[in-house]
């Protein structure tokens, strides 16, 4: 078969699937089987099909159509413009989370930095002085890679419960040469890390077990339950990981998290002894940042 016609079949068939956006899953599953880009396919359309082409499209097309996202088909993602590896294992990064990158930048370009000594207010790190940044929770280690690559005098660290996640943040670091900046942990949050950070950041599991119904079903039945889903009310882990990035943060150190609009009202009480708390929206205005201070005294 010509490749215009397995993709125009394929879009077909998505569409009766009731798959979303069937033409982008089509494109990007075909770009897969034959390892090319978008380009290619259009460079090419009366390009004929190898029998074990035909068999590859049909069973990512058949992985598609049950549910299974198209990122774990493929195992990529990009993220912050880079190919980030993924597996049913982690999180699927998305692009809000990229707001949290953005907090930490404007952050450290502000001038708004932590104190090095608790004994000397006036005392700020410089702009090119080590930044210590622990990522909770790193998944896939996108939002740590992206931190590592814009931040060159930054030690960075990532912490996740899951050794089979962790093994695949490792992989990543490695693809982008990274591993020698970024420095993994096995824990349960901050559980063992030792203080005098200036950021913590995370991208917690923030859904509460009463909004499960209002969960795409392929998020639900695909991603890692314990990533997505926090509890019953979507706060319990954010509400641990508060006191303990408290424990480890420097006087005026920032805690930034990703959260949904559904807790901001309970995120912003959890935060009521901080300084400086703002939530931020995404490019939807929903509450999707919260970027907190920690006392200086």
């Amino acid at each position: 078969m010509h490749l215009k016609d397995s993709l125009s079949a394929a879009i077909s068939r998505l569409k009766t699937e009731n798959v979303p956006s069937p033409r982008m899953n089509a494109e990007m599953l075909l770009m897969f089987t034959l390892n090319c880009d978008r380009a290619y396919l259009f460079a090419h359309p009366d390009r004929e099909l190898t029998t074990e082409e035909e068999s590859r499209y049909e069973s990512a097309l058949a992985e598609r159509t049950r549910g299974v996202p198209a990122q774990y088909i493929t195992g990529h993602q990009e993220f912050w413009g880079m190919d980030v590896i993924v597996t049913p294992a982690v999180l699927i990064p998305r692009p809000e989370t990229e707001h949290v990158i953005e907090t930490v930048l404007e952050i450290q370009t502000s001038g708004v930095r932590p104190q090095t000594s608790a004994k000397t207010n006036s005392e700020v790190r410089g702009p090119k002085s080590k930044v210590r940044i622990v990522d909770v929770g790193t998944g896939s280690g996108c939002i740590a890679l992206a931190l590592a690559k814009e931040l060159a005098h930054a030690e960075i660290h990532a912490t996740d419960i899951s050794p089979d996640a962790l093994e695949i943040a490792r992989a990543n670091a490695a693809r982008h040469q990274l591993e020698h900046r970024i420095y993994f942990h096995q824990s349960d949050l901050l559980e063992g890390l030792k203080g005098d950070f200036d950021f913590v950041v995370s991208n917690p599991p923030y859904v509460g077990e009463s909004e499960e119904d209002q969960v795409q079903l392929e998020v639900r039945k695909f991603e890692p339950r314990n990533a997505v889903f926090a509890g019953p009310a979507g706060t319990e882990v954010i509400a641990r990981l508060i006191p303990q990035a408290r424990q480890i943060l420097r006087p005026g150190g920032w805690l930034i998290m990703e959260i949904s609009g559904t807790i901001a009202k309970e995120v912003r009480k959890l935060l009521e002894d901080w300084q400086d708390v703002q939530i931020k929206p995404d490019l939807q205005s929903i509450p999707r940042v919260v970027k907190a201070r920690k006392p200086k005294t």
